[in-house]
């Protein structure tokens, strides 16, 4: 199996209840990290650095800002005159609320009936990792699986729901489980998995047809019996945003250059929008350590343990901690800021102090003025 017979499928929108803060006028794809990126960019690098040319993202509302930051598709080499980058937006007419994955699947599936490749690589967009799929083609094709399905090992993530298999050494899903997070190391899933495309189709079709929505329960719990369900360990370096804590813990692991060095590799690298900025300007009493600075930042204060997104301005004696400051966000003059997460275009006027937590960072919204 090539990657070229591959159709990449990214879900924008899933799980954006669990980080509302930073979804309330994006989707969960277009949420900014670690400096230069959004969410989005790390899957759709994977799917293009393993071969796959033509990757199709759906899209519920408030994608405004992911159609901005995908454009043509270009950054990614997805800009062609066959196949490439499509947005799939809402089919329904009367609302741009799905009732899950099922509906979203059963609204595309024209593009899918239209297409020609042979496999569907399905994906949320809430994970930050490399991955090489290349290794879950030849794995999917060596088990001869209906399904195959990528997982972690260790402890899964506390949320309201998690996807938990029981996998025999051959790799084999014996049974799936659907609950919250436990404390116990289990096999959890990362909301990705190959399957083929026309088995796709005929599920989706029947789960539709007996008003069944969910995708975990519904189609893949009900048929696991029926089915050649296997699973694929990832075993790298992987970050799940499934809270604003974990989304800030993330981009604070990012300071670790192992772990930069384990996320950004030079033969699979993660590609983004481009923007032609001026280099960062340090001013003559600026003092900065142990932080990540992108282009276009202007810093006159000290920073410390902080990511600065693309033209960030720091003015003179203001003093940032453990903070994630976004893009062309402006800090004032003698203003102190310790584990603060501020949003795009945010103002700190003058002689302003705000401290959080490391387990309770605290959250600016997008072009506030504090």
């Amino acid at each position: 199996m090539r990657g070229n017979d591959v159709i990449g499928i990214l879900f924008a929108y899933v799980h954006e209840e669990r980080v509302r803060e930073l979804t309330e006028n994006r989707v969960m794809a277009s949420v900014p990290f670690g400096g230069r990126y959004r969410l989005v960019d790390f899957q759709m690098s994977n799917m293009v650095n393993s071969g796959i040319n033509k990757v199709g993202v759906i899209t519920e509302e408030n994608y405004q800002s992911l159609m901005d930051h995908l454009g043509s598709g270009k950054a990614w080499d997805l800009s062609r005159k066959r196949e490439g980058l499509y947005l799939l937006p809402p089919f329904n007419a009367e609302t741009t609320r799905t009732e899950g994955k099922i509906s979203s699947l059963a609204s595309i599936q024209r593009f899918l009936k239209n297409s020609h490749e042979e496999y569907v690589l399905l994906s949320d967009c809430d994970t930050v990792a490399n991955i090489d799929f290349k290794d879950v083609f030849r794995f999917h094709s060596e088990k001869e699986a209906d399904i195959t399905v990528i997982y972690r090992h260790g402890m899964s993530p506390d949320t309201d729901k998690n996807v938990v298999y029981t996998v025999d050494p051959e790799g084999f899903v014996r049974d799936m489980l659907v609950k919250r997070g436990s404390d116990a190391d289990c096999n959890y899933g990362m909301g990705m998995c190959l399957i083929g495309r026309k088995k796709l189709m005929e599920l989706v079709e029947d789960c539709m047809s007996r008003n069944l929505y969910d995708f975990d329960r519904d189609l893949m719990q009900r048929h696991l019996r029926d089915l050649k369900v296997f699973g694929y360990e990832f075993i790298g370096t992987a970050y799940q945003v499934t809270s604003f804590s974990s989304y800030f813990n993330a981009n604070m692991a990012l300071m670790d250059p192992k772990v930069r060095n384990q996320l950004f590799y030079s033969d699979r690298p993660i590609f983004t929008k481009v923007r032609d900025d001026m280099s960062a300007k340090y001013g003559l009493g600026s003092v900065v350590s142990n932080s990540i600075v992108a282009d276009g930042c202007v810093i006159d204060g000290e920073v410390e343990n902080c990511i600065l997104f693309r033209g960030v301005h720091v003015k003179k004696g203001a003093k940032l901690k453990n903070c994630v400051i976004m893009q062309d966000t402006v800090v004032g003059e003698n203003t102190r800021l310790d584990y603060v997460v501020a949003d795009k275009e945010v103002v700190f006027d003058n002689n302003r102090t705000m401290m959080g937590y490391q387990s309770y960072p605290v959250y600016v919204a997008k072009g506030s003025r504090v």
